[in-house]
């Protein structure tokens, strides 16, 4: 079934209802402000196309999508991908590739490709998220310690001696705003969750920058004023030549929007007791991607954080998550230049907390205790992410586990549990 889920839901919509659902827009929306712009930033993309990819993708997400509640937008796990390619291919080389992806998965939503999920090993998925969240805290060092280096290399290995050799540079401020920041966001989600904790803490460590006058980087200083506007939509430059080259890229998206983003509904579903609709979720991260590249911006996938976030703030339809879009593109029109304050060494900061979140450190004594084989294709893939690619530990990943799950001679059933981060 494709059918969006806000048409089901638009049936019996109330005024209580819209009022629920424009909180808790709201309350995303400040959550996903500074992540979009940080996890940008850390794609080595301008800090706008996170704006764009989070007003785009995220309103066509719950437009067409199969959740009451999901929450699209820029996240995390694309981080690493989006820098390969941008690094490789430049970034008319990632829209290209996002542009194709939306096609390989409206493809896989007309063809019901939606309950295949079940078929991908939960510790292929926690080991190249483990190891994501690890390259990705790396990656942010520079800017949490305030490093001085023109520029850091990809390779996970060769970024290790660059920040060693660059340690005579750190600046203390930077480090004290990031630890303040830090410790606000801990501090905030324990004591009052239901807060914006991740804007207010990268603000008020912001704020101090501007009223201290610190010798700390900004948005603006580093990468100029940010625009008030969305661009205007255009093809991207289409060759097949092009397409050959980008098509790896463009199927590891499309791999890990599909995979997210079910993920995530799936994650939804237990919070909510609800259903929804895998095919028709496939199909809005298809045309949500499309659409995102035609405004140049970055790959967009449900995002469990600000779904869990959604729910828990009140959300009931889908109609949340276009407010929450509307909001971000009201910032972006009235207050892009008081975004543009944003500290660098804070949204460093809001970086590390992802993706120690990421790595689910809670469980680390489960996956320990799980089977020979179930730890030996985490670690493999775990491996193979941060030292080789991306690419290469999915596709040996998902292969080894289905030989595994083949050899059992079991019954192949879904053996996802709900994870937290």
């Amino acid at each position: 079934m494709r059918t969006p889920k806000i048409l089901t839901t638009l049936r019996t919509y109330s005024g209580s209802l819209f009022m629920a659902d424009i909180l808790a827009g709201l309350t995303v929306a400040m959550v996903a402000l500074p992540l979009s712009l940080a996890i940008a930033i850390a794609s080595g993309a301008p800090p706008a196309k996170g704006l764009i990819t989070a007003v785009i993708g995220g309103f066509l997400i719950s437009l067409l999508g199969g959740s009451r509640v999901q929450i699209g937008g820029p996240t995390g796990a694309f981080i690493v991908v989006v820098f390969g390619v941008i690094a490789q291919f430049g970034y008319d080389g990632l829209v290209l590739a996002t542009f194709m992806a939306g096609v390989i998965l409206l493809v896989a939503g007309y063809f019901r490709a939606g309950n295949l999920i079940a078929y991908v090993p939960e510790s292929v998925v926690n080991g190249f998220t483990i190891g994501i969240g690890m390259i990705i805290a790396l990656s942010q060092l520079k800017d949490f310690l305030g490093l001085s280096i023109e520029s850091v290399p990809a390779d996970f290995f060769e970024k290790i001696p660059t920040l060693w050799h660059a340690k005579e540079t750190l600046s203390l401020p930077s480090l004290a705003i990031a630890l303040l920041t830090v410790g606000m966001i801990i501090a905030l989600r324990k004591g009052a969750p239901r807060l914006p904790g991740l804007l207010l803490a990268t603000a008020i460590g912001s704020a101090l920058v501007v009223a201290a006058g610190l010798p700390v980087e900004t948005i603006t200083s580093r990468f100029g004023e940010l625009p008030n506007s969305l661009p205007q939509p255009h093809l991207p430059a289409l060759s097949l030549a092009r397409m050959a080259e980008l098509l790896p890229s463009a199927l590891v998206i499309a791999f890990l929007t599909g995979v997210e983003s079910l993920l995530s509904a799936m994650v939804a579903d237990k919070m909510i007791a609800g259903k929804h609709r895998p095919n028709a979720e496939l199909t809005a991260q298809g045309v949500a991607n499309l659409a995102s590249s035609l405004f140049a911006g970055l790959p967009v996938t449900g995002a469990i954080a600000r779904t869990a976030t959604n729910i828990k703030a009140g959300g009931k339809t889908p109609v949340a998550g276009l407010v929450h879009a509307l909001v971000i593109l009201l910032v972006m029109y009235v207050a892009a230049p008081a975004a543009g304050y944003l500290a660098m060494p804070a949204l460093a900061a809001l970086l590390m907390v992802t993706a120690w979140n990421m790595t689910e450190p809670h469980k680390w004594k489960d996956y320990a205790k799980g089977e020979t084989s179930d730890k030996v294709l985490l670690l493999l893939t775990l491996t193979l992410t941060v030292l080789v690619d991306l690419t290469v530990a999915i596709g040996t990943g998902v292969a080894l586990g289905l030989a595994l799950r083949l050899s059992r001679r079991k019954e192949i059933k879904s053996d996802w549990t709900p994870p937290t981060r």
